[in-house]
């Protein structure tokens, strides 16, 4: 990579268009780990300065990403999911995405206000909880928050790390017709932050579901968090 010491654009911008035009070509491959900012700079002739506000332009712009102990790294190519009444698991499979679940928590837990009006039981009802995180590949995707009538589904975590939830739903019998879903945007906390290996604040895509049955009962209600520089809804719309 060279640079123009004689170009009015300033030199940390053409060491980042050069990165961008790697990674746009594919030189530079989804999860390549770039050269530290000390041989970049002596490679390029130009001050460690000025490579690391090159190398945060493209962090900044999503296409690169930075690992406490792994280095500068170029990013996954982003997920766009449809949105449809499916599983993460079953469309990150179907697009042979990896799919990887880590079980954080299964059990009864009594149901607050918001779960309850949700799945149409009194508050304090028992009701199954389950988080998980979504994995693509080694990558962490999506924080999941899942809550279910307690004697719905009888399910282990070796269950949940195999197969997505809407299959183990379908497995019992369970036929899925429709559900309410609201996507919005807010910064990850602390836990959240830690867990998808991101830093607390960073913008999350965030979305809430209640499925119902083919009888029109309440099936399950989901809370969900993704990586906002790594996924994004799809949708089509149609003229009226």
């Amino acid at each position: 990579m060279t640079v123009d010491r004689s170009s009015p654009v300033p030199l940390y911008y053409q060491l980042a268009q050069q990165l961008e035009a790697a990674v746009r070509a594919g030189e530079l491959s989804p999860g390549t780990r770039l050269e530290n900012e000390v041989e970049l700079a002596d490679r390029c002739g130009l001050s460690r300065p000025t490579v690391r506000q090159a190398i945060q332009h493209l962090v900044d712009r999503g296409l690169l990403v930075r690992k406490r102990g792994v280095g500068t790294q170029v990013v996954q190519s982003e997920i766009r999911r449809p949105i449809e009444l499916t599983s993460l698991h079953d469309d990150l499979a179907a697009a042979g995405r990896e799919p990887r679940t880590e079980v954080l928590e299964l059990g009864p837990v009594p149901a607050e206000d918001e779960v309850a009006k949700e799945l149409g039981a009194p508050p304090g009802t028992e009701v199954l909880r389950m988080r998980r995180i979504r994995f693509t590949g080694d990558e962490p995707l999506a924080l999941l928050t899942n809550y279910l009538p307690l004697d719905l589904l009888t399910v282990t975590g070796d269950d949940l790390a195999e197969h997505g939830l809407y299959e183990l739903l379908r497995a019992t019998g369970v036929n899925l017709r429709i559900a309410n879903q609201t996507i919005g945007a807010r910064g990850a906390t602390a836990a959240e932050a830690r867990l998808l290996d991101e830093r607390r604040g960073v913008p999350l895509l965030t979305m809430t579901r209640t499925a119902y049955d083919d009888k029109g009962a309440a099936i399950e209600y989901g809370c969900h968090v993704y990586r906002a520089d790594r996924y994004s809804f799809a949708l089509t719309l149609v003229e009226r």
